[in-house]
């Protein structure tokens, strides 16, 4: 049977019933979109589920980009189509290891860099030309007013969050590494009450983490926590981006791009650590079934990697190496002098350490990791 069209939705709605005998899954892509040329299209969808197509074997699946909308339109209580749905999806951004498969004819050290700019999105990922440099993929995408995401933070803050300049303010002050609340309080002049409610929103919007030390027995009530961009692409943006649009709008695209190679680094060596951990989680069956991981710190003492599990009493700690250098003994010497301040666990406790590097490790580690049963990452693999 042809249909040319439908002049309203209850008309389809009306077909769908009378018509689909088996079933069908029914798919509306950035149905927020919908509802704010609609404003009772919710309504509408609302009426047509419980009077049409409750009863159906059709499948309806309402995607939507704007988690604020799609809250509002959607998965809130005060929704239209509050307590109808089935189960919902939070679609996150690709972690490292899935970010690099847009890029497989790339070394880990070239994943790592485009990983470090644009993040787990996989819009922002396809728009990678992996044949062309780094810098000139910078160049194309980020360094001139009508690139496609020199502007892009500040559209989805504004889409997003009612008060978008508040939160402007907060997320500069975290990218400039004013991580505990006393610091973005001073540094955005916001009350500290106030503050607590617009970090509650970033972290669930998954812009921004609360990070504790892992071994925390309360980490909701824990005073050392520090917030951190999680956003990789939002990092980027912060760090190199924001600073620099006067002279990227004035066309001093060489000199930007020279300050970001500079420092970018130093980029490239924080998210390596992050990117360790799921390294490690990719390869627990070479120390055990780990329940939580993360970093430690305490003072003026950090370990980059420690995971746990409670129940059998192990521990792991790894220290994570972003240099030209090979990493020698001293490293690991360290790393074992610091993990014995670690308050965690029983005083039997089973120890379990590891290394990463990206320029490998001297023979000598080498020659202690067989002795010790240390594991040594090159990278993201495994040394022999």
């Amino acid at each position: 049977m042809k249909v040319k069209g439908f002049d309203n939705w209850q008309i389809f709605f009306e077909y769908l019933k009378k018509h689909v005998h088996k079933k069908l899954i029914f798919v509306i892509d950035e149905f927020p979109y919908l509802a704010e040329a609609n404003k009772g299209l919710s309504s509408i969808f609302q009426a047509g589920w419980d009077e049409y197509l409750k009863s159906t074997d059709i499948f309806l699946i309402i995607c939507g980009s704007s988690i604020a909308m799609m809250e509002q339109e959607v998965l809130g209580y005060k929704a239209p189509l509050y307590g109808r749905r089935t189960g919902q999806i939070f679609l996150k951004t690709f972690d490292f290891c899935q970010a690099s498969e847009f890029f497989p004819e790339l070394n880990f050290e070239e994943k790592l860099r485009f990983f470090s700019a644009v993040g787990g999105n996989p819009s922002y990922l396809s728009r990678i030309i992996s044949r062309d440099t780094f810098e000139e993929n910078l160049k194309e995408h980020f360094l001139s007013p009508e690139a496609p995401l020199y502007s892009e933070v500040e559209f989805i803050l504004h889409e997003e969050l009612r008060e978008p300049r508040s939160y402007f303010s907060i997320l500069k002050a975290i990218a400039l590494n004013k991580t505990k609340i006393s610091e973005i309080v001073n540094e955005t002049g916001l009350e500290k009450s106030i503050l607590h409610k617009y970090l509650y929103v970033l972290e669930d919007l998954q812009i921004i983490q609360k990070e504790v030390p892992v071994t925390e027995r309360n980490p909701l009530k824990s005073r050392k926590g520090i917030y951190k961009l999680q956003d990789q692409f939002f990092k980027f943006w912060f760090r190199y981006v924001l600073p620099k649009k006067s002279h990227i709008e004035e066309g001093r695209v060489d000199s930007v791009l020279e300050n970001i190679m500079t420092d970018f680094n130093i980029l490239v060596a924080e998210n390596y650590e992050k990117v360790a951990h799921e390294i490690v989680l990719g390869n627990e069956k070479k120390f055990f079934a780990i329940n939580r991981i993360g970093r430690w710190w305490d003072r003026n003492e950090e370990i980059d990697i420690v995971a746990l599990n409670e129940k059998e009493g192990k521990i792991l700690f790894g220290e994570v190496k972003w240099s030209n250098k090979p990493v020698g003994i001293d490293i690991y010497v360290d790393l074992k002098r610091k993990a014995k301040r670690v308050q965690w666990g029983s005083p039997d406790r089973k120890h379990y350490f590891c290394l990463f590097s990206k320029s490998g490790f001297t023979e000598e580690m080498r020659k202690v990791s067989k002795r010790e049963d240390v594991v040594l990452f090159h990278g993201d693999l495994i040394t022999d």
